[in-house]
This record gives C-alpha cells, structure tokens and sequence, in this order.
C-alpha cells in the first residue's frame, strides 16, 4: 500500500530449550517461578497418545479424537483466504474478519482433510467438556501443579490448518504441547506492551487484547516501536510432541504452519481461588485514576507501588497485626467480605 514501509518481520532470538526432564506437578510451577521466562521441551510428550497417532497419520489422530468427542457441538471459525490465516479484526476496527459458527465435530475434520481455500479454527476448546479422556490420557505432568486452595487447571483444544492467532497475553501461567503439525510461537516479555501497539479493549478477537501490527508485514512508519519488541522477541518452532512453557502475562503470537494442526494447552495460576482477576482492577482503573490529573496519576502510582507492587512488609510491619484488615492475610472470608464492600462503594 503506497505510503507505506512494509518490511518483513526479521528473525527473533529462539527460545531456550532444556535437554533435562520436563518437571512435572508442583515441580512445574516453581520452574515457571524461578525461571520467569520461555523454555521448550523437545520430545517431552512425543510418547503421548495424541501424538503417537499424529506420528502414524492424520487419519488416525483424527479417528482418535472423534472416539473422544462428547458430541458436543464445536464453535468453528472461519476467514477467507485473502487474510492469510490471520484472525483479526475488520480495517475499521470495530469488527473482526472472521465468522463463526457452531458445527459437529466430524464435518469439520473432513473439511480440514480437504485442504480448503479458506483458513479453519477452531479454538480454546474446553477438553473435559468436549474431549473428556483426553486429558486424562494426554497430561504431561499437570496434575498437581496447584494446590487445593487454587482455581483448577484449565485443559483446551486448538485445531485447524494454516492460522494466525495474533499476539496477545493470557492471565494464566502455560504449558502448550504440539500435538499434530507444526506451530511457531512468538514470544515478548510483559513490558514489551506499549512496543506492540494492542488494539482496543472492546471488542477482542478472542476475549483477550492483541496487538494490531501485522508480524508477517510489519507497518514501521505507522508502528516505529515494533522494532524494539522485535529485539526482545523468542520465538521458536514446535515439532509434534515439544512442549513449551511460559509465565502467565508473556504475549504471544501461534501460527500453525501445516495443513493439519492441533495444539493442547494448559493454564493455571498458583494463587487462591477467592482473588479476583486483575483485569477487573485494571478496568476499575480506568473508571478511577485515568481520567485524573497527571499529577494525581504519579500520586497513585506511588500508592500502588507502596500496597501492591512493593514489598509488602514494607507498608505493613510497623502495624500491630489487629489492625491489618486488607493489609493482612487474606482469606476466603475476608475476600468476601471485601468484595461486598466495593460492590456497595462503587453502586452510585
């Protein structure tokens, strides 16, 4: 497009791989704790069933997960194949390109099989909803990786042909096994966010904000600061049977790169089942502090700094531990309570 610098995206550094045994449980999240970063497993779940069969044909792998299929119907979604695969939004920004639908599962698998013009997905698909056993069959090592205190694990399913999932973060911590094709994932550490330019909050493409430039021609003219998350950018390619984990908050972009793809991924946060998302404080936020005076801006940044962000002895220590109240431990209880006070605070 005339006025324009399009360049492809170069190379970024690839992510670091471990020749030692993926941890499992417990193990698992303090890696992820300590390690604060991306790290890939090459062949830690290659003796899983769903790879096996992938290995053997796609046939099989298919007919594998036909036999798991609860029966339920499967939202679908499709973009044409002037898009490249990439599932976004319109030119306006207020729309995506893409349609969906609610489809059974056997169609969709012989449409995939036909190698169809346009580009197929379907995504975050709940496992033990629709394919319950499979995780069962197929757990590289989750089961006890939080505690009983914690909201559980969260299994799901990507399948499709050659999709873009463009960048963006989760809120949970990650472990993504390839289970059939190819999948290149590119990562950005959290504080990359103002480099990759997130679209709007409302609506997202995926319930989660992504970034608007376009990886595979990126606009630097419009975007300038994409060049620098591109120096801080790891990426790497994942063969059937790798698997990548990665901290909670790390955008990402997933492309598959075959005609037949399927991904199985888990999130999970150790932390207390009664606290809130922060996307809930981050969108309070935004009715509370942002429209407030610069001044009053940096003030609360060194409030939160001070309660939150901080050490937290620090604002609480000189305290006798009778008047804590947030300050303290919390519990179920108290969470409860909290929350009832804010609901009454903000009804106005």
């Amino acid at each position: 497009m005339a006025g324009k610098a399009l360049h492809r995206m170069p190379e970024a550094d690839c992510v670091e791989e471990s020749s030692a045994p993926m941890p499992r449980g417990e193990e698992l999240d303090r890696f992820i704790a300590e390690t604060m970063r991306p790290i890939v497993f090459r062949g830690a779940g290659a003796e899983l069933p769903i790879v096996r069969h992938s290995l053997s044909s796609t046939d099989s792998v298919m007919q594998y997960l036909q036999e798991k299929w609860s029966g339920r119907a499967l939202t679908v979604y499709r973009v044409a194949a002037a898009a490249n695969g990439r599932f976004h939004y319109n030119q306006n920004l207020d729309g995506f390109n893409f349609a969906a639908s609610k489809e059974a599962l056997d169609p969709i698998l012989r449409e995939i099989a036909a190698v169809p013009e346009e580009t197929i997905y379907v995504g975050s698909t709940d496992l033990e909803l629709f394919f319950p056993g499979l995780w069962a069959e197929n757990d590289p090592g989750l089961e006890g990786v939080v505690d009983e205190n914690c909201a559980p694990v969260v299994g799901s399913l990507w399948m499709g042909n050659r999709t873009v999932t463009s960048a963006h973060y989760d809120l949970s911590n990650n472990c993504a096994l390839c289970a059939a094709g190819r999948r290149r994932f590119t990562l950005f550490p959290p504080d990359q966010i103002g480099n990759l330019y997130p679209g709007p909050l409302e609506p997202t493409p995926g319930g989660q904000v992504v970034s608007i430039v376009d990886f595979a021609a990126p606009d630097f003219a419009r975007f300038p600061r994409f060049a620098e998350a591109l120096e801080n950018a790891q990426s790497v390619v994942l063969e059937p049977g790798d698997i990548l984990v990665y901290p909670a908050m790390w955008w990402h972009q997933v492309e598959g790169l075959d005609d037949f793809n399927i991904l199985l991924n888990w999130w999970w946060n150790q932390v207390p089942d009664f606290v809130d998302t922060p996307q809930l404080t981050l969108m309070h936020a935004m009715l509370s502090i942002r429209q407030r005076p610069q001044y009053e801006r940096e003030a609360w940044k060194a409030i939160f700094d001070h309660y939150i962000f901080g050490d937290t002895g620090d604002a609480s220590d000189h305290l006798p531990d009778h008047i804590l109240g947030p300050l303290g431990k919390m519990d179920a209880m108290f969470a409860r309570r909290l929350r009832a006070m804010l609901t009454r605070r903000m009804q106005r």
